[in-house]
């Protein structure tokens, strides 16, 4: 049999894609890494292909996507893991801050997802698995962008999963919790208030939630690979994972009467000034 060929998206050094990457070749896959520049994937232990690809770019998805299928002849599995947290209260934001956030962490969901699966649709197999998060399960203060980026990734795979499934096509959405990363660091140097914001006085909760998912008890990037990679590989894949620090309890309060989940996300030390 030949060997699988992965495609992972934003695997700079440190992240979530890096360590899937490094889990893929463990298990024999030909493994293509991508992220916006070269030098953020250094370090690589096992063999991966790198390549340089802004997902936010059709022209950058479609010419990296086609030159695997040249080389390969195939992509068995595409995870759209790239992304980026997208912090601050909603009434500050602006229009092309949210746009940002959409297009890095959702539109380029699809982006990718449309340029592989015709290839998977000829074949009659593959295996898209969309990086979600509890996020997109239950909103909180600071982080409604986000939350609906990754909300919206969630009812994307959930619809790609319907459509995809006659053509032999699977999809999987993977909800993460707190899994050890990067991504707070990267993101941290541009967290700020406008002068006039009315949340200055909350800013130190503000920058708490930059760094939720990187609190003590969140799971290991290469304990978090492994349990997606083997669910990307076996036979019968999921519909959907979650795995991750506060993952369970946020499956706990999903269940909860609308109204209670609000006023218990809301009042857990958000609105205490410093």
């Amino acid at each position: 049999m030949s060997r699988k060929v992965a495609l992972v998206t934003g695997c700079s050094k440190g992240g979530i894609g890096f360590h899937l990457c490094e889990r893929f070749a463990e298990q024999g896959c030909t493994v293509y890494a991508t992220s916006r520049r070269l030098e953020t994937m250094d370090g690589f232990k096992h063999s991966v292909e790198k390549r340089a690809m802004d997902v936010t770019s059709d022209d950058d998805v479609k010419l990296v996507v086609q030159s695997i299928l040249e080389e390969q002849g195939k992509i068995d599995i595409v995870v759209n893991n790239a992304g980026a947290i997208a912090i601050g209260p909603l009434l500050d934001v602006s229009l092309d801050q949210a746009r940002k956030a959409f297009e890095t962490n959702t539109f380029s969901v699809l982006r990718v997802a449309q340029a592989v699966a015709p290839s998977m649709v000829e074949r009659k197999q593959g295996v898209i698995v969309n990086i979600g998060s509890i996020a997109g399960h239950i909103s909180g203060p600071w982080a409604g962008l986000y939350c609906a980026a990754k909300a919206a990734v969630h009812a994307l795979s959930d619809t790609l999963a319907m459509e995809c499934k006659p053509f032999g096509v699977k999809v999987i959405l993977v909800a993460p919790g707190g899994i050890q990363s990067n991504i707070s660091a990267n993101q941290a140097a541009t967290l700020k208030l406008s002068p006039t914001s009315i949340y200055k006085p909350y800013f130190d909760r503000v920058y708490e939630c930059m760094y939720a998912s990187q609190a003590k008890g969140s799971m290991p990037t290469d304990e978090f690979a492994r349990h997606v990679v083997a669910k990307a590989l076996s036979p019968n894949p999921p519909t959907y994972m979650s795995l991750g620090s506060n993952s369970r309890i946020v499956a706990f309060l999903h269940w909860l009467p609308h109204w209670l989940l609000l006023w218990i996300v809301g009042s857990i030390a958000v609105w205490k000034k410093t």
